[in-house]
């Protein structure tokens, strides 16, 4: 990215609150990232660790109540959506930001054929009219690789298997050609041999669309072959960013180290035990006031259970938010 250049998106100090009878749960914390145009952004970390729920909070997919973002910016070409309204943000979810949901299975309404579904956005979104939305939309279905595309229009979602369903949700999610791609774990419930189809699928439209992606995945191996940058997220928070091969090749934060332990080997599989991070996520009943990983940090300083630690740049576009500062190693 030039110098000067500004990124397409870029949040700022995001905080999300969840009101509950139990009180309040504070799932995302203050995040805070950028996306530049063309790249692909790898956001990793357990179940719980507020990935989805902070990509969810940009563009206003949660229910409200419970859900309220109390903080931050998200600036969208320099344009904060948060304070937008609520017709404006419409006009952005599917038409400058695109999102590819968890599962494929569920995402789509058995109701409505595929077409119809494709269709929709471009109706509201680019104006087409009808004929032109279903000649672009057999455009889009051939575009991710499904054949006789202009005659699977009419085609119902229990029609198409699982890989061909999320086919069609990146479709969807592409139809207005969007700035932003949010691809929420868009693999999981698919198996490894369409899994591998639809991240080749996502290299080639990274390649020629040169749209800005944000793909959250707890699958490290996936990041390693297609993300530019890394973020890993704990407990609502960002705790280390960094370029790929720099965070695989010098992981600085404790937790990224126990991620990427818990990855398996091939060589010597059969001597060596599958590698675990031991306890539990944290409950986030309450604002951070200390370490999230703490508790289950070989490495935690009193300091940590104390005050909760500010992200701190270590190299080129490298930061980490920890008190333990190790030597550089690998993992």
């Amino acid at each position: 990215m030039p110098d000067g250049a500004q990124p397409v998106l870029d949040v700022r100090g995001l905080k999300t609150v969840f009101r509950t009878r139990g009180g309040e749960v504070h799932a995302v914390n203050s995040v805070s990232f950028h996306l530049n145009r063309g790249e692909l952004l790898g956001v990793v970390g357990e179940s719980g660790s507020g990935k989805s729920v902070t990509m969810m909070s940009l563009i206003g997919l949660l229910p409200s109540p419970p859900a309220e973002v109390r903080e931050g910016q998200v600036l969208l070409d320099g344009t904060d959506i948060l304070k937008v309204t609520p017709r404006e943000l419409r006009e952005i979810r599917g038409g400058k930001v695109g999102f590819v949901f968890q599962d494929p299975m569920t995402s789509l309404n058995p109701v409505f054929t595929v077409g119809d579904q494709i269709m929709e956005p471009l109706t509201r979104h680019m104006g087409m009219t009808r004929a032109q939305a279903r000649s672009r939309a057999a455009e889009l279905l051939d575009l991710v690789g499904i054949p006789d595309a202009a005659k699977r229009l009419a085609s119902y979602p229990h029609q198409f298997s699982g890989g061909m369903r999320q086919r069609v949700m990146i479709a969807i999610a592409l139809a207005c050609d969007p700035k932003v791609l949010i691809a929420d774990e868009p693999t999981t419930a698919l198996d490894v041999t369409i899994q591998a189809q639809i991240l080749e699928l996502v290299r080639d439209l990274r390649a020629k669309l040169g749209m800005a992606i944000v793909w959250i995945t707890h699958d490290l191996g996936v990041i390693a072959g297609i993300a530019d940058r890394v973020m890993v997220m704990y407990g609502g928070q960002v705790v280390e960013q960094a370029p790929v091969r720099e965070l695989f090749g010098n992981p600085r934060h404790p937790y990224t180290r126990a991620l990427l332990k818990t990855i398996p080997k091939l060589a010597g599989v059969r001597e060596a035990k599958l590698q675990t991070i031991e306890g539990q996520p944290p409950i986030l009943t309450a604002a951070p006031d200390a370490c999230p990983f703490a508790p289950r940090c070989a490495h935690a300083l009193p300091r940590c259970l104390a005050e909760n630690p500010l992200r701190r740049p270590i190299g080129a576009e490298h930061d980490v938010a920890c008190h333990w500062d190790p030597e550089p190693a690998h993992a």
